[in-house]
C-alpha cells in the first residue's frame, strides 16, 4: 500500500476542516474517496462540490466501500464509540473526533473492538502537536521536576447564550451528554494526565449545571484529585468566565512549571526540596531557585498533524502521537467528576462504569431535547439512542 482510501463519517464543522486538510494541503499518501452526513444539506453540498468522491446516504453503506482503507469519524459525541466499532468490525483504520465518546463503558468497548484487530487506531488529539506540551511532558519524564507534589490546570472557555442557542441539541443531555467537560475541555483533560504520565486514584467534583446559562449540562466546574504518590491535583473550568484563563502549573520536589500563554517558565531549585528539607538547620529558609524560561522549538501542526501521523503510522509503522486507546483516559476523568457531582461524594478510580451509566441514562431520558423532538432516547449497550 503506497495511499491510503480514507472517508469522512460527518461532514459539519469538524468534518469538513478535515476534509479541506486533505484536499488542499497535500497530505502525501492519503486520498478522499467518500462522505457521509445525516443531514441532506450537506450530501448535497458534497455531491455539488467534491470531484471523484462518492457521496453516501448511511455510514453502513460508507463502511462497506471497497474503495475505504480507513475512516475519519467526526459525527455527534455518542456516535464516536459505535462507529469506529463497525469500522473495525469492517476491517477499516479508524481516525477518531474527540471525545472518545460520552462514557467509559461504550469507549472501553471501542478499544476492545480495536484491540481485536491490527488496523491502527488514533483520536483527534491535535494539541498533544504543541511543541509547549510536548517540553512539558519531556520535562516531566525525564525527571527535570522531580516527583510530582502538585498540579493546577485553570482553563476558561467563554461562550454566549446565543452559542447554546444556536442548536436544540446545545447544552442538553440527550443532545451532547455534557457540558464545558465533555465539549470544551478534552483536550486538556487529556494534556493534564499525558504530561504528567499520572491518573488520579480519587476525585471530587463540584459541577454547576445551568448556573450560568439556560442550558441543563455543566457550565462551571472545580475538581480536586488525588494521586497514588499523595499528590494532589486541581482542575477548574467555565463557560461563563470573561476574560478567560489558561493556566497550567506542576509542582515538583525540583521546583515549579507554569505554562501561560504558549510559553513554559521555570522555577528550578538548586538542590531538590526533600533534600534541602533534611539538611537545612536555619529555621526560616528555601531552596534557592532559578527562573528559567524554557526554550521551545518548532510549531504546533494541529489536525493536520495528527491525519499526517495517522497516515504514516498505516503506511511505515511510525509511533502515533495519540493512539485511539488513550481517549478513555480524559473521558474517565470528566465521567468522574459528573459522577462526583451527581452523587456529591469521592469517586474512587478505576471509575464505576455501570454507576455512571445509570445516572447519565436517567438524565438523558428526562432531558428537554427529547422533549423537543418528541423522540424517546434511551441508550442501549453500545451508545446508541
Amino acid at each position: 500500500m503506497n495511499k491510503v482510501r480514507v472517508g469522512i463519517i460527518g461532514i459539519g464543522n469538524m468534518g469538513t476542516s478535515h476534509l479541506k486538510i486533505i484536499q488542499n494541503e497535500q497530505i502525501n499518501g492519503i486520498e478522499l474517496t467518500a462522505v457521509t452526513d445525516q443531514s441532506e444539506e450537506r450530501k448535497k453540498w458534497a455531491k455539488e462540490n467534491l470531484t471523484n468522491v462518492k457521496v453516501f446516504d448511511n455510514p453502513d453503506d460508507l463502511l462497506t466501500f471497497d474503495s475505504v482503507d480507513g475512516v475519519i469519524i467526526a459525527t455527534p459525541h455518542f456516535d464516536h464509540a459505535e462507529m469506529a466499532i463497525k469500522a473495525f468490525e469492517n476491517g477499516l483504520h479508524v481516525l477518531c473526533e474527540k471525545p472518545a465518546g460520552v462514557y467509559t463503558k461504550q469507549v472501553r468497548e471501542m478499544n476492545d473492538a480495536a484491540a481485536k484487530t491490527d488496523k491502527v487506531f488514533s483520536i483527534m488529539y491535535n494539541q498533544r502537536t504543541n511543541p509547549v506540551y510536548q517540553k512539558v511532558r519531556d520535562l516531566v519524564m525525564s525527571g527535570e521536576l522531580g516527583e510530582i507534589k502538585r498540579t493546577i490546570w485553570v482553563i476558561d472557555w467563554y461562550r454566549s447564550q446565543s452559542y447554546h442557542d444556536s442548536g436544540n441539541w446545545r447544552g442538553t443531555w440527550a443532545g451532547e451528554g455534557g457540558g464545558v467537560l465533555l465539549n470544551q475541555d478534552p483536550h486538556q483533560l487529556d494534556l493534564w494526565q499525558w504530561t504528567t504520565n499520572m491518573m488520579p486514584k480519587r476525585v471530587r467534583a463540584f459541577c454547576s449545571f445551568g448556573k450560568y446559562y439556560n442550558i441543563e449540562v455543566e457550565d462551571d466546574v472545580t475538581a480536586y484529585v488525588e494521586y497514588e504518590n499523595g499528590a494532589t491535583g486541581l482542575f477548574i473550568s467555565s463557560t461563563g468566565i470573561a476574560p478567560e484563563t489558561n493556566r497550567y502549573e506542576i509542582y515538583g520536589d525540583k521546583g515549579k512549571l507554569v505554562v501561560e500563554d504558549n510559553k513554559i517558565t521555570f522555577w528550578r531549585n538548586r538542590i531538590p526540596e526533600r533534600q534541602f528539607n533534611e539538611e537545612w538547620k536555619g529555621g526560616f529558609g528555601m531552596p534557592e531557585n532559578w527562573k528559567c524560561e524554557i526554550p521551545v522549538h518548532g510549531s504546533e501542526s494541529g489536525h493536520k498533524g495528527i491525519i499526517t501521523n495517522w497516515i504514516e503510522a498505516i503506511l511505515y509503522d511510525k509511533p502515533l502521537i495519540a493512539p485511539g486507546e488513550d481517549g478513555i483516559k480524559g473521558l474517565t476523568l470528566s465521567n468522574a467528576m459528573h459522577l462526583s457531582s451527581w452523587t456529591d461524594s469521592w469517586v474512587d478510580l478505576p471509575l464505576d462504569e455501570d454507576l455512571f451509566y445509570e445516572n447519565l441514562k436517567e438524565r438523558m431520558n428526562n432531558s428537554v431535547f427529547n422533549k423537543q423532538t418528541s423522540a424517546t432516547k434511551i441508550l442501549d449497550v453500545k451508545g446508541t439512542y
